[in-house]
């Protein structure tokens, strides 16, 4: 029997009001998704937040929010891809969460707003995702960071786009990642895993709604065996960087992201995996619930940094 604390269950509450309306569709969906904009969490100042919009190919562009703590620079760099199943999610859904990472691990957080689907099908969010840290490799400079420490990361679908980012920096031959961190992410498109099984309905996220997130970003049958959709199925994952892979207990997505640790380990990446007791997917997204697990979760996540040489002191 799954325990839940007690923040997972108030936060289960409210996510099946998504799970009831997704016969609206996707733009309705992400109305009930997205939080106001100025709805911050007591995270302590920083030195500046601003928002830029920078190109990601010869047609688009993308808004990035940069976070910059209150320290000298340059600074190392922390890109942040927001989670949302590549249908949901914005700036707004990882504000709060991207101002304690700053804040508590003194870097400057880089969160990327990519396209959409199912506007913007597989691969687009994935190359706006690289290309968004392309921009920000050669314009680290524009924004007080070290192009040299330049770490990756996200949750859930945003996971997904950080580990796809670095195996497509390990095959470009650029940028230079550090670390990739790599919270609850979507590693696969298989639904036949035991997490998948256990916790199928009544934890927030469910199979349903999976499903629902692979059919509006897929293009084909196809694209589930792409290594740069599903990175678990990719024949190689050597010389990939330091990776830290964190998954919730009561996750539908838990087997799927520690199978992705235990290849990367299989394949000499350096690699720690860590499963969150009681907590369940999209904790990391919302610090007005939990706010005690995120800022656990960020002071493991500097640990990790720092013990690779990749940060600086931590902030508690």
């Amino acid at each position: 029997m799954a325990e839940l604390s007690p923040e997972s269950k108030v936060y289960i509450k409210g996510f099946n009001r998504v799970l009831e309306n997704l016969s609206l569709g996707p733009k309705a969906v992400r109305e009930l998704f997205r939080k106001p904009s100025g709805e911050k969490a007591e995270v302590g100042p920083l030195s500046k937040v601003e928002d830029r919009v920078i190109p990601v190919d010869k047609d688009a562009n993308v808004k990035i929010r940069i976070y910059t703590p209150k320290s000298e620079g340059p600074l190392p760099i922390f890109m942040y891809y927001h989670g949302g199943g590549w249908v949901l999610g914005d700036l707004e859904s990882s504000d709060g969460t991207c101002r304690m990472i700053a804040e508590l691990t003194e870097r400057i957080v880089v969160s990327v707003d990519y396209r959409l689907s199912p506007e913007y099908k597989f691969p687009i969010p994935v190359n706006d995702c690289y290309a968004a840290l392309q921009w920000v490799s050669e314009n680290a400079a524009l924004i007080n960071g070290d192009a040299s420490n330049i770490a990756v990361g996200g949750d859930s679908a945003g996971g997904n786009m950080a580990t796809v980012v670095s195996m497509m920096a390990r095959d470009k031959k650029e940028p230079h990642i550090s670390a990739q961190i790599l919270i609850y992410p979507g590693t696969s498109f298989n639904l036949n895993t035991k997490s998948f099984k256990e916790f199928e309905n009544g934890f927030g996220l469910n199979k349903d709604l999976v499903i629902w997130f692979h059919n509006h970003y897929l293009r084909d049958e196809t694209d589930k065996f792409d290594k740069y959709a599903a990175p678990l199925e990719a024949d190689d994952l050597t010389h990939l960087p330091p990776a830290l892979v964190i998954v919730a207990e009561n996750d539908v997505l838990r087997d799927n992201g520690l199978a992705y640790a235990k290849r990367l380990k299989e394949a000499k990446v350096k690699v720690e995996s860590i499963c969150k007791k009681g907590l369940v997917h999209g904790y990391f997204s919302y610090p007005e619930i939990f706010p005690t697990e995120i800022k656990n979760t960020i002071i493991t996540i500097a640990g990790f940094l720092h013990e690779n040489n990749t940060s600086r002191t931590l902030k508690i």
